[in-house]
C-alpha cells in the first residue's frame, strides 16, 4: 500500500468496495456531506450522519493535517414543507401584511437552524469548515462562484435539460450511464416508484431542476420566469462552489442514494464535463427506534433536542455524547436500533472509560495509533471502542499497584486513553458539580422514599450516577433518621 493513502480505506457505495483512499489533493483533502432541511427540529434519525462523518471529519484532519482538510455541510432552506411550515406559524401574520412570506420563511429557517447547531454542538460534533445555505447560491453571485440558475442555464446549453409546462427538467436519457450510484437503469425505472410521473415530461425519470412559484410562493427571477429551484440542484450548486467540480468525498444517509444523490451525479457531471462528481460515496445504515421504524404515527419519532431536554424517551434526559456513543457504537454502515437499552449500554461504558482516563496524569500522551488504525479501517468504531476498554482496564489495574513500573503503566493507559475519548469528541473535562441541584435530587428522593415509592427514588438514584454523581444512604448515629451522601464518581 502506498504511504499516498495513510493507510485509510473507505467504502465506495459507488463501486461496492472497500477502497485505499487516495486524496485529490493531499493539501485539500475535500468532503461534502447534505445536511438538514431545516422546516423542523432535526430528529434523531438525521443525527447519525452528522456524527458519522465528523469522526471522519476528524480522522482525515489527523491524518493530512487540520488546515488541508475542507468539510461543507449545506443547509436546505428553500423546501415546500418549509413554505408550509411558515404558513402554518405566520399565516395571520402573512395575511395581514405584518410579515412577506419570505420573512416568514427566514424566521422558521432560521429559528431550526439555530436550534439545529445547538443540538450538534451538544452530541460532540465539530463546526464544517463551511455551511452554505441554498438561498445564498439560487441567483448569480457577486463573487463568482456557482449559482443554481447558472448551472442550470448551462445544462440546457449543453442539451441535458429542457422547458416544458413552465419547469426546467433534466433529461436522463441524455445520459447514457445515469444511474452508477443506485444500479438503476432507464429501463428498470417504473414511473411512480419514487418517481413523478408528468405528461410534460419526456421520461418518467426527468427530474425538476426549476419550478414556477405562484405569487403567494417564494421565488427568484429567472430566464424562465419567477421560481425556486429544485431539491437535487441545491448541492449540486453548493459543493462545486466550494469544492471544485470535482471532490475527494461526499456522505449521507443511505435514503439519498436515490433519488438525491443519484441526481446530484448526473447535473454535476453532465453541466462540467466529468466521469465523476466525486470520488467516493459514503452512506449510513438506517434507523430505527425499539425495533420500528420511526414514524409519528407510531409515536416514536424523536427529535434530538427532546432526547436532550425532556423525559420523554425511557422516562429521562439523555446527555449529548451518550447518544454520541451509542451511534456510534453499531458500524456506520449497518443498520441501527436506536432503544433505550443501547442508550444504558453506551452510558455505562462511558462512565467506566471516564472513570478510568480520570487516573491519567496532567500531561498530554499521543493518540494511540491502534484507534487511529481501526478508524482507518473504513470507520471501524466498534474495533475502535475495543480499544478504549483495553486503555481503561489498564488504567485500573496498574494504578491499583500505587507505585513503580506498573503505576507509570497504568498512567500511560489512562493518558493514551483520555486523548482517545478527546478525539473522538467525549468530553475529558473534570465533572463539573451542581451541588445546589444534587441536595434538591437527594432531598426529593428521600420524600419519595419516605411515601414508599422506591422506583421513583431508584430513577434518580440512577439519573444522578449516570451523571458521575454516586449516593450512598446511611442513618443519622443521634436521631436515626435516613440521610444521604455523596460523591463524584463519574
Amino acid at each position: 500500500m502506498s504511504d499516498a493513502s495513510k493507510g485509510l480505506r473507505l467504502y465506495n457505495t459507488l463501486t461496492r468496495t472497500k477502497e485505499d483512499f487516495f486524496p485529490i489533493d493531499p493539501r485539500n483533502v475535500r468532503m461534502y456531506v447534505c445536511g438538514p432541511t431545516v422546516y423542523d427540529f432535526a430528529h434523531i434519525g438525521n443525527a447519525r450522519p452528522v456524527i458519522v462523518f465528523d469522526v471522519l471529519f476528524r480522522l482525515l484532519r489527523h491524518l493530512y493535517g487540520q488546515a488541508h482538510v475542507t468539510y461543507v455541510r449545506n443547509i436546505t432552506d428553500v423546501d415546500d414543507k418549509i413554505n408550509d411550515r411558515a404558513l402554518r406559524d405566520f399565516g395571520a401574520e402573512i395575511a395581514s401584511g405584518k410579515l412577506s412570506l419570505n420573512e416568514a420563511i427566514r424566521r422558521v429557517t432560521e429559528k431550526t437552524a439555530d436550534q439545529f447547531h445547538k443540538d450538534v454542538a451538544t452530541l460532540g460534533c465539530l463546526e464544517p469548515t463551511v455551511e452554505p445555505r441554498a438561498t445564498e447560491f439560487v441567483e448569480p453571485r457577486a463573487d463568482g462562484k456557482v449559482d443554481m440558475i447558472s448551472l442550470i442555464q448551462r445544462l440546457i446549453e449543453r442539451g441535458h435539460a429542457y422547458v416544458a409546462a413552465g419547469e426546467v427538467l433534466f433529461d436522463t436519457a441524455s445520459m447514457p450511464d445515469y444511474g452508477q450510484l443506485s444500479k438503476r437503469n432507464l429501463d428498470e425505472q417504473q414511473a411512480g416508484a419514487r418517481v413523478a410521473v408528468d405528461p410534460h415530461k419526456k421520461n418518467p425519470g426527468d427530474f425538476v431542476l426549476w419550478k414556477l412559484s405562484s405569487p403567494e410562493e417564494p421565488g427568484w427571477d429567472s430566464p424562465w420566469g419567477r421560481g425556486r429551484p429544485g431539491w437535487h440542484i441545491e448541492c449540486s450548486a453548493m459543493s462545486a462552489a466550494y469544492l471544485g467540480e470535482v471532490f475527494d468525498i461526499h456522505g449521507g444517509g443511505l435514503d439519498l442514494i436515490f433519488p438525491h444523490h443519484e441526481n446530484e451525479i448526473a447535473q454535476s457531471r453532465c453541466a462540467h464535463g466529468t466521469d465523476v462528481m466525486a470520488k467516493v460515496w459514503m452512506h449510513n445504515g438506517f434507523l430505527q427506534v425499539e425495533g420500528q421504524k420511526m414514524s409519528k404515527s407510531l409515536g416514536n419519532f424523536y427529535s434530538i433536542n427532546e432526547l436532550l431536554e425532556t423525559e420523554t424517551f425511557g422516562g429521562r434526559k439523555w446527555p449529548g455524547e451518550v447518544l454520541r456513543l451509542a451511534m456510534l457504537m453499531t458500524h456506520y454502515r449497518e443498520p441501527i436500533d436506536f432503544s433505550v437499552r443501547k442508550l444504558e449500554e453506551a452510558e455505562n461504558t462511558l462512565r467506566k472509560w471516564k472513570r478510568a482516563a480520570d487516573l491519567a496524569p496532567a500531561a498530554a500522551k499521543q493518540l494511540p495509533v491502534e484507534v487511529v488504525e481501526a478508524l482507518s479501517d473504513d470507520l471501524a468504531t466498534y474495533s475502535a471502542f475495543q480499544v478504549l476498554t483495553q486503555l481503561a482496564g489498564e488504567a485500573v489495574d496498574f494504578n491499583a499497584a500505587g507505585s513503580g513500573n506498573a503505576a507509570a503503566a497504568g498512567n500511560d493507559a489512562a493518558a493514551s486513553l483520555k486523548a482517545a475519548l478527546s478525539f473522538l469528541g467525549f468530553d475529558v473535562a473534570p465533572a463539573k458539580v451542581d451541588e445546589g441541584a444534587i441536595a434538591k435530587a437527594i432531598t426529593k428522593r428521600l420524600a419519595l422514599i419516605a411515601a414508599g415509592n422506591w422506583a421513583e427514588a431508584d430513577r434518580i438514584r440512577e439519573e444522578l450516577l449516570a451523571q458521575g454523581i454516586q449516593l450512598k444512604d446511611g442513618k443519622d448515629p443521634v436521631t436515626g433518621t435516613r440521610i444521604t451522601t455523596w460523591e463524584v464518581k463519574r
